[in-house]
């Protein structure tokens, strides 16, 4: 009898009236705003303005989606195109079956084209959201706990995980959370790239490449401990021989970059520094001395005609009186014989 362990979900459907509602659609829905909401933030600080990142999400998501399928329904095209099953199932992306890889092969292109409708230069762009799709890749590994898939091998630590259900010839026992290795570990390698990032200001695409690196180094165990079928080459899994690719096409990328252009983008979207510079209050200022300075302006050009009448009443005035003051001085004062 087992004292602890991770229950697995009765199901992982739930229905809100004729609306199904899936765990798994769920936990991709909820990283991708995640990495959106992280990305903007990340964005804006690096001199960028607000919901770009969500407009280049829109080209980047949708192909990560289809790169992320096509990636996993080619390396297990057995589970679509064998004897026996269905290949309508290869579009049901609600069941599970999303490769990493694919994903951000295609999603990569999809932000370049919406980075290049833009304006923007794709490394700082990947830079930025770096962090929120590790984050992302956390949240959505918990869609895998609500379809009872991709576990480990057989165990008996307290934190194993219970698979209940015996269908796609699953064996109901106690396993290897590996989703929840690998969630943990997407967690660490997003606070990785935060850290470095702020000690050594990552530039031109260097975050990007530690936040693969370092994830790669990741999936190369779970993936390891991982009992679900694959295809193997030299008794490794076939995952593993592209995170072992990918860690070196990263790490060198990381070498040749930090050489060739040191340092970090000065600007990362065209414009955005210019209305910064000039919000809303420096444009109320703006404005406000251009109204001072047009009042000044009219006062000195009315100031000689307005001024000048008083000056000129005031002297006729005063003139009278001093004439009068000198003739009355002038009888006053005794003539000479």
């Amino acid at each position: 009898m087992e004292l602890a362990y991770i229950p697995s979900p009765s199901h992982g459907v739930y229905y809100l009236g004729p609306i199904p509602l899936r765990g798994y659609a769920f936990c991709i829905i909820i990283g991708v705003f995640v990495a959106v909401w992280l990305g903007n933030r990340r964005w804006i600080a690096r001199g960028g303005r607000s919901g770009t990142v969500a407009d280049i999400a829109v080209w980047a998501v949708p192909f990560g989606l289809i790169g992320g399928r096509l990636y996993h329904v080619i390396t297990d095209y057995e589970l679509y195109f064998s004897d026996g099953r269905n290949w309508v199932d290869a579009f049901k992306v609600w069941e599970g079956g999303l490769g990493i890889w694919g994903a951000i092969a295609l999603g990569a292109l999809g932000a370049w084209i919406g980075a290049r409708r833009r304006g923007i230069p794709l490394p700082a762009y990947a830079d930025a959201v770096a962090p929120g799709i590790a984050f992302a890749q956390a949240i959505g590994r918990w869609g895998n706990w609500f379809n009872q898939e991709l576990y480990g091998r057989e165990t008996h630590v307290p934190w194993a995980l219970h698979i209940t259900s015996s269908e796609g010839g699953r064996v109901p026992g106690y396993y290897h959370p590996t989703f929840l290795y690998e969630s943990l570990w997407c967690v660490g390698v997003a606070l990785l790239v935060i850290w470095a990032d702020r000690r050594f200001k990552l530039g031109h695409g260097r975050a990007f490449a530690l936040y693969v690196a370092a994830y790669c180094v990741g999936r190369g165990w779970i993936e390891y401990m991982r009992v679900d079928d694959a295809h193997h080459i030299l008794g490794l899994r076939l995952n593993d021989w592209t995170a072992l690719f990918v860690f070196l096409l990263a790490v060198t990328y990381i070498v040749v970059s930090s050489r060739i252009r040191p340092g970090r983008e000065a600007v990362v979207e065209p414009g955005a520094s210019d209305e910064v510079s000039e919000g809303p209050a420096d444009r109320s200022a703006t404005e406000g001395s251009e109204g001072a300075s047009e009042e000044p302006a009219g006062g000195v050009q009315d100031g000689p005609s307005d001024g000048a009448e008083p000056a000129a009443g005031a002297g006729e005035k005063a003139g009278p009186d001093a004439g009068q003051v000198k003739e009355e001085a002038a009888e006053s004062a005794p003539k000479k014989s």
